[in-house]
């Protein structure tokens, strides 16, 4: 086995079976790609719309794209037909917009709701005052081609593993008052995605359900 074979393998050993793994394949090629298809992968997470356009004709057709990085409302159409999660929704203006795209291919798209949990001001997402405001207006209300299935976030870069238990808690909380108060009757809120390769084991003592992983698979970048 290759490394990234091995990388997985031993990945997957470590990890509950309830917890979803993401593939970060940013800025490697699709025959790295495919070593990991290989051993059975089908997640992969890519930050950037050009990216995954450049790579998903290259290879196979049943992997489940998902968008991770920032996204400009303007390339969401060009993601719509084939993307299966978009992770990193961070304002009502560009989950309206995938609403609108999603419409007009008649598909519904799932979404988590990227929340700002870290110190660092340069990372995106939503407080949670916004997120009150935005599921309780009728805008919000009348959204039919977005599911939401769950939050995202993304701890401050750091060595202190008390903090980024602390950040981690805090997402979990979030989803648990987002969960009661707006999403009690809708079974897809489930998903919580936060731990990358530096943090995922604290992620999932916290409650993660999908992680997040790239240089623990394909190597630094």
């Amino acid at each position: 086995m290759t490394d990234i074979a091995e990388n997985i393998t031993s990945l997957k050993q470590q990890i509950p079976a309830s917890v979803k793994l993401v593939a970060v394949s940013k800025t490697k090629p699709p025959s790295d790609i495919l070593i990991a298809y290989n051993t059975g992968q089908r997640r992969f997470g890519e930050n950037r719309v050009q990216e995954i356009l450049s790579k998903k004709d290259l290879l196979p057709s049943d992997i489940e794209w998902h968008l991770i990085g920032h996204l400009q409302s303007n390339k969401v159409k060009f993601i719509v037909p084939f993307i299966s999660m978009i992770q990193s929704v961070d304002s009502f203006k560009l989950l309206r917009t995938i609403d609108s795209e999603a419409l007009k291919i008649n598909k519904k798209i799932d979404c988590l709701l990227q929340i700002h949990i870290a110190e660092e001001e340069t990372k995106f997402g939503f407080s949670m005052k916004e997120l009150d405001e935005m599921a309780e207006s009728p805008e919000f209300a009348n959204l039919k081609n977005v599911i939401i299935s769950g939050v995202m976030g993304m701890a401050t870069f750091t060595d202190k593993a008390d903090q980024v238990s602390m950040e981690f808690k805090y997402l979990v909380n979030c989803f648990n008052s987002l969960k009661n108060k707006y999403f009690t009757d809708v079974p897809e809120f489930m998903e919580i995605s936060m731990g990358m390769s530096g943090d995922y084991n604290i992620a999932i003592r916290e409650g993660s359900t999908i992680i997040r992983i790239g240089s623990l698979i394909f190597g630094e970048r």
